[in-house]
């Protein structure tokens, strides 16, 4: 770890002890995150392996779902935070789904969220953009109090055509629906930055998930829809923001925000 650096990582595991037999902890050890938001854990704590549950060197907090096998977040921390809400935007029906970390770092407060899918048949589009507005709303309330804010997570939306591999064939499937679409644009309108299209405006074929049908992910057949989003006046820290696509254990891959201390 840079002494002059801070590295967070951001991955949807697609499932921990399944991630974890693929290798998750030999990515960790030689990645040594700073700090690690997971998404889509799918596990209560107590059914994971001890090295996974409690790596040494970290604190670990995780936020299941009530349903057993579903959903569910986790934070990985090398320096623990100064507070942590489990959920947090005062809602049962979101909390009862394990879809949300806020954990205030001082310098920073870090929202690691796993938003939801719509659904084959759209029927969950609604409850999705519910509580991605219910995020945006938090995060600005805690922006009016003058606090930097990092949005990370499986966002479940590619925001513009460059950003996904089939932008023609989805626009009816839920991930790239206009109104899911203009939520990302809402966010960015109250001045949240997309770090990597920022670093990386005109670069397309930077993808973070991939169906697991064969060749797909061979082939980069994929979508961007797993995000830092930063407040603006943490642009000025920024050192770096990747996608991690070598890295296999999940239909999802790590991405990561480097800043200066």
């Amino acid at each position: 770890m840079s002494r002059t650096s801070l590295r967070l990582f951001s991955w949807n595991v697609n499932g921990l002890r399944a991630c974890y037999r693929k290798g998750f902890m030999d990515w960790f050890r030689v990645a040594r995150p700073d700090a690690l938001s997971v998404q889509e854990v799918r596990a209560r704590p107590e059914q994971l392996d001890e090295e996974v549950r409690a790596p040494s060197g970290y604190g670990a907090v995780f936020h299941p779902a009530d349903r057993k096998g579903y959903s569910g977040v986790a934070l990985y921390s090398r320096t623990p935070p100064e507070s942590m809400v489990l959920g947090g935007l005062e809602d049962d029906r979101f909390d009862r789904e394990g879809r949300l970390i806020i954990a205030d770092y001082g310098g920073f407060v870090l929202f690691n969220g796993y938003f939801p899918n719509g659904g084959h048949d759209l029927s969950r589009v609604p409850f999705k953009l519910e509580f991605s507005e219910a995020v945006l709303q938090r995060a600005e309330e805690l922006r009016r109090d003058g606090r930097s804010i990092v949005i990370c997570g499986d966002v479940n939306t590619a925001h513009e055509e460059i950003d996904l591999a089939n932008p023609k064939s989805n626009r009816r499937n839920t991930g790239f629906l206009p109104e899911e679409r203009a939520w990302v644009t809402r966010l960015i309108d109250h001045g949240y930055v997309d770090i990597f299209r920022q670093l990386h405006p005109d670069e397309p074929e930077h993808y973070t998930w991939w169906s697991n049908r064969k060749g797909v992910r061979e082939r980069n057949i994929g979508w961007r829809i797993d995000y830092f989003f930063i407040s603006p006046d943490l642009v000025d820290r920024v050192i770096d923001a990747r996608i991690h696509p070598q890295v296999m254990g999940s239909d999802h891959c790590p991405i990561e925000l480097e800043l200066r201390r």
